[in-house]
């Protein structure tokens, strides 16, 4: 790792007033982010918030139609040239005819200190397929090389876009497993990623994208505090009674299933307090807090009074 950054506290990525428009489409729409030394930051939006083009523009693999990019205070592409900058995208390709071993070698070639060809290889869990040719891997494997070429110039700064598409569950814990040896020597990371969970667990940092803005910005803790309600799940209560358990202090909204009932709730304390009192003979109670699934919908689903608006609503800690 480049020692002068590790000691540099400047922003690792500033985007400013950025915008990209395709024709008459707006990808991105005026995103002002800013990225320090040995974060791990999650970006997350619905298909068409404009994560890829938001990344795209960070690298300097596009050009702005308006506001700017820097990496390491500079353009992009000096960032890039001198291997501070690794990248794993959903458009990059490797050479099929190569094996792994071969490709993450070619790259290591183009870059002035590379880590050792056997490191990235190790870092990647990709030690058992070095020696197998691109065309033959799976989805996963594949994914695994491509975060073996990412590494290896050994950069400050780690890009990924969807990392572990194309792996299953036990393949993405061997991949995240990988990935915190990565961050624990304080390198900066920014991901994108459809897995909620992955930001969840992984991330100091969610950014929340819609419609080409950012919606929310904090720890995982704050992104899921924007969601205030929780939810009451138990069973033992006949269905005829669903119309008093919908009037019960604190319930917003009631879902009943095979016998189960969900009851979501403003008040759990009071829905609870009032569930048992009027039904004695409910069982198996359950008080689910919100989950980072309910806060990603609430920012990210169309506006119609009750979710958030891309237009007006203010990153947490603004």
């Amino acid at each position: 790792m480049n020692e002068t950054a590790a000691r540099d506290d400047s922003p690792v990525i500033e985007l400013s007033g950025l915008r990209k428009r395709f024709g008459t489409v707006t990808a991105v729409d005026g995103v002002d982010l800013t990225i320090r030394p040995g974060e791990v930051v999650a970006l997350l939006g619905p298909n068409g918030a404009g994560k890829t083009t938001t990344v795209d523009l960070a690298l300097g693999l596009a050009t702005p139609t308006a506001g700017t990019a820097r990496l390491f205070g500079a353009d992009p592409r000096t960032a890039v040239v001198a291997g501070r900058v690794g990248a794993m995208l959903q458009g990059g390709a490797l050479l099929p005819d190569m094996t792994v071993r071969q490709a993450v070698a070619l790259v290591a070639a183009a870059h002035r200190a590379p880590m050792p060809v056997d490191e990235a290889l190790a870092r990647a869990r990709c030690t058992d397929i070095a020696g197998r040719r691109v065309s033959k891997l799976s989805g996963g494997q594949l994914q695994r090389a491509r975060f073996a070429v990412a590494v290896v110039s050994d950069p400050d700064l780690l890009v990924l876009d969807e990392p572990t598409a194309a792996m299953d569950v036990e393949a993405r814990h061997v991949f995240w497993s990988s990935m915190r040896e990565f961050t624990d020597a304080g390198r900066t990371v920014v991901f994108a990623t459809h897995y909620l969970d992955e930001a969840d667990t992984f991330a100091d940092r969610i950014v929340i994208l819609r419609a080409g803005r950012v919606v929310a910005d904090g720890t995982p803790a704050e992104i899921k505090a924007i969601v205030t309600s929780r939810t009451i799940r138990f069973r033992g209560v006949a269905d005829d009674a669903h119309d008093v358990l919908r009037v019960l202090p604190g319930t917003l909204d009631l879902e009943a299933r095979h016998g189960s009932v969900t009851l979501r709730t403003d008040d759990s304390d009071a829905t609870l307090r009032a569930l048992l009192t009027t039904f004695p003979q409910a069982h198996d109670v359950e008080v689910v807090a919100s989950t980072m699934d309910d806060a990603f919908l609430a920012l990210t689903a169309d506006t119609d009074g009750s979710a958030a608006d891309a237009r007006t609503a203010a990153p947490i800690g603004a």
